[in-house]
């Protein structure tokens, strides 16, 4: 097969990675790829979001499977333009990418088919929003929401009223998101327990995969800025067998029904972030594509080849698939550039990638970065990141540090606690 991957980032190397190893791809290519997926595919110089060049290309090369890994081209329609064009892509259509490219439009989803969220309402004015904000209550804090697509920095969770005016302003006046602010969401804060939930869906069947433990927070102890995403690891304890079985028949299920039932069916991977609260299970926000860097850990854990699974999801038949998962531990550490999601530069020399890659269950997975002259330089915020997999939680994580501190560029940052303190989670079999 020739596979096409669109996307540039740390998830579309992965991606890469793990459809490599299928003794069915022959060709693969990456639009428009960095650094790490030059070593392994064919980077192509096209944009994420250029839907006709990225068409031409796929007819021109003859292309069997397009995987699209991030949200933008996704919510613009890529896999509708694929699909005119008589063009195999996997991932949901930009209908009902809705799902994401709209917190608005998730929000009021999920109300009308009953998926268990926190309190919100959403807005169109400012004035409006601030008169809202004051009247509300600061027990548990607020969180401010860009409605549209902010690579993971439109979010505030805010614990004064200060804050969340500074927020609602930077949003909608300041417009840091561009047209993303135009429509907000303000919503409870809620208090628990994080879980990244991924699924497989064809559309009627939905297949999740095991849980993942994101970190948001740029610093140790979850301090600063919201990010794209600082670690990860897999499986999470606090969503044991019987917690799945109940996201995926209070969350994911409704999903796939009431998008079948609008007449837009949805096809590819549903993300479901939750929070379990003290008054159960709660849905933070729907994704419509693998997470980064949720997918740097489920991937190297999957035993299936990927291909098969995509395929089946495309073709409707998902229910005939057994997705099996490797009885291990999975920590990913994410070094970014400094000043990240602030300003940072660019075009820093990258060492130690080789001797990190050289350690055992280790895979470094590069995202911002490009090759320049024979030399890895840095190219974005989040720079690489360090996956390592070992039978228990703490082995993985030693080994995913043991990486990090090969790796190094001026300025470089990472959290040092990515899956520290957590109890071993209970593994699937």
């Amino acid at each position: 097969m020739r596979i096409l991957v669109v996307g540039s980032g740390g998830r579309e190397h992965t991606l890469a990675w793990k459809l490599a190893q299928s003794p069915q791809v022959d060709t693969l290519f990456v639009a428009p790829g960095n650094g790490g997926t030059a070593e392994i595919a064919q980077n192509v110089a096209i944009s994420g979001t250029d839907v006709p060049a990225l068409v031409d290309f796929a007819k021109k090369e003859r292309i069997d499977l397009t995987v699209v890994g991030p949200e933008a081209p996704l919510v613009v329609g890529l896999v509708d333009a694929f699909e005119e064009a008589g063009l195999s892509a996997f991932g949901p259509t930009g209908a009902a990418a809705q799902l994401e490219g709209s917190k608005a439009f998730s929000k009021r989803f999920m109300i009308e088919e009953g998926i268990p969220s926190g309190v919100g309402a959403i807005f169109h004015d400012y004035d409006a929003t601030l008169a809202y904000l004051r009247t509300l209550p600061l027990t548990q804090g607020i969180v401010v929401k860009a409605s549209g697509l902010a690579a993971g920095k439109g979010v505030f969770v805010c614990s004064t009223l200060e804050e969340a005016e500074a927020a609602l302003h930077r949003t909608m006046v300041a417009r840091a998101f561009g047209d993303a602010g135009d429509e907000v969401l303000v919503e409870d804060c809620l208090i628990g327990e994080e879980a990244s939930l991924l699924a497989f869906s064809d559309g009627q069947t939905v297949v999740p995969m095991i849980p993942a433990r994101d970190y948001k927070r740029v610093g140790d102890g979850d301090a600063g800025p919201n990010t794209g995403g600082m670690g990860c690891y897999a499986p999470s304890p606090y969503l044991p067998p019987e917690m799945i079985e109940e996201a995926r028949r209070r969350v994911l299920q409704p999903v796939i029904d009431g998008m079948r039932g609008r007449g837009t069916p949805y096809v590819g991977i549903i993300y479901a972030g939750l929070m379990l609260t003290k008054r159960g299970m709660r849905v933070l926000e729907f994704n419509c594509r693998f997470g980064d860097p949720e997918t740097q850990v489920l991937l190297p854990l999957l035993e299936n080849d990927l291909v098969d699974i995509l395929l089946a999801c495309i073709e409707g038949r998902l229910d005939e698939i057994e997705v099996r998962w490797k009885p291990a531990h999975a920590v990913c550490v994410v070094k970014a550039s400094g000043g990240y999601p602030g300003a940072y530069e660019k075009g820093k020399a990258i060492t130690g990638v080789e001797e990190a890659n050289a350690l055992p269950d280790t895979v470094v997975f590069q995202a911002g970065t490009k090759l320049q002259g024979g030399k890895l330089l840095t190219a974005g915020g989040r720079v690489l990141a360090v996956t390592s997999v070992g039978a228990s939680l703490e082995e993985a994580r030693t080994k995913a540090y043991e990486g990090i501190a090969r790796i190094d560029f001026d300025g470089a940052q990472n959290r040092s606690d990515i899956a520290m303190g957590t109890s071993s989670p209970q593994l699937l079999q």
